[in-house]
């Protein structure tokens, strides 16, 4: 199990890869985001993105399985998030693109008020099939450490 005491600022992680399909595209558009260039390839070639693309709240919900699947992989001992920070979205995301992470621990705190818990920043950053950065954001976990006493 991975504990706040193992986190180690500068370390670096490549992980995570997403197909991105036009169906999930229409189904997330449809339920979260029902604008008409998620919707309709008519209507998303008269906009900036030029054919159907992906929400960025569906890209987010994409990176988001990457991270807990790494997370699980890797037994770390989290404890959730309570938010990001300078959330981007640089390119659209389109069917058919696949997409992997790299990530970068910035910073760790120990908590203050909850001597059994910690806190780490980290850059991520989210790339498509031809390496091209499609998202980045600065995301906060919580982290449990080893045997701290509440």
């Amino acid at each position: 199990m991975l504990y706040f005491e193992d986190l180690e600022v500068g370390t670096k992680q490549a992980f995570g890869r997403y197909e991105v399909t036009r169906e999930e595209v229409i189904e997330f558009a449809s339920k979260y985001d029902p604008q008409p260039f998620h919707l309709s390839d008519e209507e998303a070639a008269k906009t900036y993105f030029g054919k159907l693309s992906a929400s960025g709240w569906h890209t987010g919900s994409m990176v988001m399985r990457m991270l807990v699947e790494n997370m699980e992989n890797n037994k770390q001992a989290g404890l959730g998030s309570p938010g990001i920070d300078e959330l981007r979205w640089l390119k659209p995301v389109y069917p058919g693109d696949v997409l992997r992470c790299e990530s970068e621990l910035v910073d760790k705190t120990p908590s203050r008020s909850r001597p059994e818990m910690g806190s780490f920043r980290s850059l991520l950053t989210v790339f498509n099939q031809d390496d091209k950065t499609v998202m980045t954001m600065k995301s906060i976990g919580l982290i449990r450490k080893r045997n701290a006493k509440k």
